[in-house]
This record gives C-alpha cells, structure tokens and sequence, in this order.
C-alpha cells in the first residue's frame, strides 16, 4: 500500500523537479574546455620553417629595444648582443635554449579548488574583456564606471558558466584615483569570484602589490609551486619594450606566476601591410619577451600573446573581425605549438557602437577563428565592443552565452548514448515522432545547446510577451543574475588581512591620478 501511494508522489516531484531544473539559474563553471576538433593550420612545414627563419632574422638583425636598465643587464649577463645601448639583439641559438624551459602545460589554481584549470595543450580557458574606460550600463547607457560597476562584472563572471576566470580591470573604477586602483581593482577581484583571475600591470610596484595581495590569499610558499593569477605585457610594436612592462613582467616572473608576452598589433601601421610579414614580426616580438621571462626565473610559465587588429586605410582605425585577423590567428596558433608554447587569443572583439548586428558578426567571426586555431587562452570573451572603449553589460551575458555555445562545438561529436539513440529509430518506426520517447525525455537537456537569451518562437508569441530584443532581454537576464548572486565568502582572516594591506598601500602612496611608479 505504501509503495503504490509513494508512486504518483514521486512522479509529481519528477516532473516538478524537471520544471524547477528549466527555469534554474545554472552557475556552475564549466571545466576548461578540452578541444576535440581539428585545427585550422593553413601553413605547412615548410611555411611554419620560412615564418621561423624570418623572426629570428629580425631578432638577430634588426633587435628589439628594451627600455629598461634592468633588462639590459639581464640580457649582457645572458650573452645578448647589445647595440647602441638598449637595442638587443638575439642571436636563435640562445632563443631557443631560453625558450625550451617555457612548460608546455600547467594548472591555474583558484581560490575554490573545484574551479581549478588544466591549461595548456588542448585545454582552452575563457576570460572576460578588460580595460574598458566606459560601460553601457544595466539601462544601456554609455557612462563612466565606479567601483560598484566593476564588482557587477565580477559577480557576473563568477555566475556565468562559460567564463573560467574573473579579470581585473573589466572597467575601469573612474570613482578611485588612478595611484590607488590596482588594490581596489585586485581585491575585488579576489572578493566577488572564487575563479582564477587577472592581475594588474600598469606599473612594476601595482604588479608587486598584486603579488603580495595574491600571497596574503594563497600563501607566498604556495605560489612557488601554483600559478594562481595571470598578468599581461603588452609590448610597443613594432620591436620595442618598455620599462614599465618589463618591470611587471619581472614582478610576476620572480613569484613564478605566468604572463601574457603581447605584442600590440595594429597591422599596417605598427607592422607591415602584409598578413604574413606581420605575422613574422609579432612572432619575433612575443618570442623576445617570452625568452626574457626565462632570463628572469627559468621554467617559469609564460603565455605566448598578442592582440591582433588590422587598420582600416580610410581612417587609421582599428577594425575587427577581419578575414586577416582570423589568418593571422590560425598562423600564430601554428607558431605557438612548434615552440611548445601555450598562447593567448582575443575573443568576441568588434567596432560597434552599440549592440548591434556588427557586434554580433564581427564577434562570432573572432571567436570562430579563435576556437579553431586553438588558443588557450581566450582573453576579451564577454562585453567588448566600441574597439574597447567600453563594456556592455547586455553583451556581456550574451557573449558569455556564446563562448558556451562555442565550447559545445568544440568538445566535438559524442557517441556515448549512440547505440541508446539508435534502439529509439527501431522504437518509434515510420511516420512517428520522438518528442515523447524515454531516450528523449532523458537526454531533452543537453542533446542539444538551448539558448537561454535568443528567441526562437514564433513571430505571434514573441509579439504576445512583448517584442522584446535581445539588448533588452539581454539586461533583464543580467538583472535576475545579480538579484541571485551569491558572495563566495573569502575566510574573515584572509579578508581581514587583506584590507589591512591597501588600508596601509593607500596611506604610502601619494592619492594622484598618475602610475604608481615608485611608492
């Protein structure tokens, strides 16, 4: 009697469960993406070998300038060649040696283990834009951003499941001076997302105090050993280095925590107008810095990066989503894996001034070409559009809803319910449907990725719930995330350590809207 009364209760609670499942708010992080397609590598041998022999020609030949008194000591200690006195000139043979204890491979470490990353390899990580002076905001107005604003788009990156990792400035907190951003900025960071995330580099003692605040997280003896925050250089292209990212560079090295050695290309005007002569030049930029890394600690992790955008010769603007930026992608992936080098890639990048139809195209057209290059690190994965000017909370979320359609694609076929699938076509037979069969019922979840954000009824309904479009779909979606956010408690010592520590850094450095260059 009990069991045939406990029947219906359980299929009442099953089908409420389901329900509650579909309309759930899903946070859950995604496990770094394991690719499992194959890559689009149009060069062959003898092409990866002509774009090899060209950017060591330049390291030899011409050099790269590395404006740093520091630098220029490593490198004659190192057996550099140096010319008219801050111009290095690598010779391959030391290249090679230097780069070879670059790992292939490694683990990124959050401050939630179950958020841990495999990273190098056929892993890839996505990681939300940075940088952003402006933000379009939840009633899409372009303004300034504060401190609260950046915390929103961290608590965004914390909840949103295609994201792997939180970032630093995602906007920057225009409310905070300059001197004084970094901490606020990294503590933030640290504070609303349990996520690996970005560290600060805009000058070499900001990136010292990311260090510190990263050991008062982890432990100093824990870094050692654990890559646990990642930091960007970006160099001035063509074929210069400055103080102030080699200085950062030098901070996060010597805490071995890796790097993005990035060349800033704007192809045909800080390079040459040419696709594969800019690509030798990048490639002979990235492979300095990334042999500097190991000058400064060897076997030290670096990320071989840049940020790629070709000129439009109208205007001299920046523009993105170009076939030659995705050539250029597909080429430097091809160069990253013959030097064993896990690399970096900019995601969802577009010119737009709102989110229009061009942010839509020129982002699906990058992150096509990112995913099949096979980056690793997928940097700029959520909110970019006005060339970065500003970050847009609606294309935020639907970005990131991307990036999960995208790792969909690239995990590749799965064929572990093939034979169960396949009894269904001798079940169901001719002229029949399978809406109501076991096999559907249990896999109606993820045998197919279900947008959460574009509409794909028909014109009559979505006329009858209001017209509403994606911007504006897009805004209420990230309205009902913050409502649910959770904060991942940081432990109250740690908290309190913490803010100690930019209590004591904002009493030491002078409150001015310049770098903090020496306090």
């Amino acid at each position: 009697m009990n069991a045939v009364n406990e029947a219906p209760r359980s299929r009442r609670g099953g089908r409420g469960a389901r329900r509650e499942i579909r309309t759930a708010i899903d946070t859950k992080m995604l496990p770094a993406l394991e690719r499992r397609l194959p890559l689009v590598e149009p060069m062959d041998a003898e092409q990866i070998a002509r774009i090899d022999d060209a950017s060591m020609a330049i390291l030899e030949d011409v050099g790269v300038v590395f404006r740093d008194p520091q630098a220029i000591a490593d490198w004659r200690a190192a057996g550099a060649d140096i010319r008219d006195g801050d111009r290095v000139h690598l010779d391959r043979g030391l290249v090679r040696t230097l780069i070879a204890t670059i790992p292939e491979s490694f683990t990124y470490h959050a401050r939630n283990p179950a958020n841990n990353l495999p990273f190098g390899g056929d892993h890839s990580i996505f990681v939300p834009m940075t940088g952003a002076p402006y933000l379009r905001d939840l009633d899409d107005k372009r303004r300034g951003p504060t401190l609260e604003d950046l915390a929103n788009f961290h608590k965004l990156a914390h909840m949103l499941p295609a994201l792997h990792s939180s970032a630093h400035h995602i906007v920057e907190p225009m409310d905070h001076v300059v001197a004084h951003r970094h901490l606020r900025i990294t503590y933030s960071s640290m504070k609303h997302s349990d996520k690996t995330f970005m560290g600060m580099t805009t000058s070499p003692r900001n990136a010292e105090d990311v260090m510190e605040m990263c050991a008062i997280l982890f432990g100093a003896d824990f870094m050692e050993d654990h890559p646990v925050v990642t930091g960007n250089c970006n160099g001035n292209s063509p074929l210069v280095w400055d103080e102030v990212m080699l200085g950062a560079m030098r901070a996060f090295c010597r805490r071995n925590q890796p790097v993005l050695c990035s060349p800033f290309v704007l192809g045909g005007a800080n390079t040459p107008a040419s696709t594969a002569a800019a690509v030798a030049q990048l490639n002979a930029e990235a492979l300095s810095a990334l042999a500097y890394t190991q000058v400064v600690r060897k076997g030290c992790p670096a990320i071989y990066g840049h940020y790629l955008s070709t000129v439009s010769m109208k205007s001299g603007a920046p523009m993105a989503g170009t076939p030659e930026i995705s050539l250029m992608n597909f080429m430097i992936g091809q160069m990253a894996r013959h030097y064993r080098i896990p690399w970096r890639t900019s995601n969802t990048l577009g010119g737009a001034k709102t989110f229009d139809a061009q942010a839509g195209y020129e982002s699906a057209s990058t992150m096509m070409a990112a995913l099949m290059a096979g980056a690793n690190y997928v940097w700029h994965s959520a909110g970019w559009n006005e060339a970065g000017m500003h970050c847009s909370m609606a294309k935020f979320v639907v970005d990131a809803e991307q990036c999960a359609m995208g790792y969909r694609m690239t995990e590749g076929i799965k064929w572990d319910d093939f034979d169960e699938a396949l009894a269904a076509v001798r079940d169901i037979g001719p002229g029949g449907h399978y809406l109501g069969h076991p096999h559907t019922q249990a896999k109606f979840q993820d045998a197919f990725f279900m947008p959460e954000l574009f509409d794909n009824n028909s014109i009559e309904q979505w006329m009858a719930e209001g017209s509403h479009e994606i911007t504006e779909r897009a805004l209420q979606y990230t309205r009902n995330l913050l409502n649910n956010y959770e904060e991942p408690r940081l432990d109250a010592g740690i908290d309190e350590a913490l803010r100690d520590y930019i209590a004591r850094r904002e009493r030491e450095i002078p409150a001015v809207d310049a770098l903090n260059d020496e306090y």
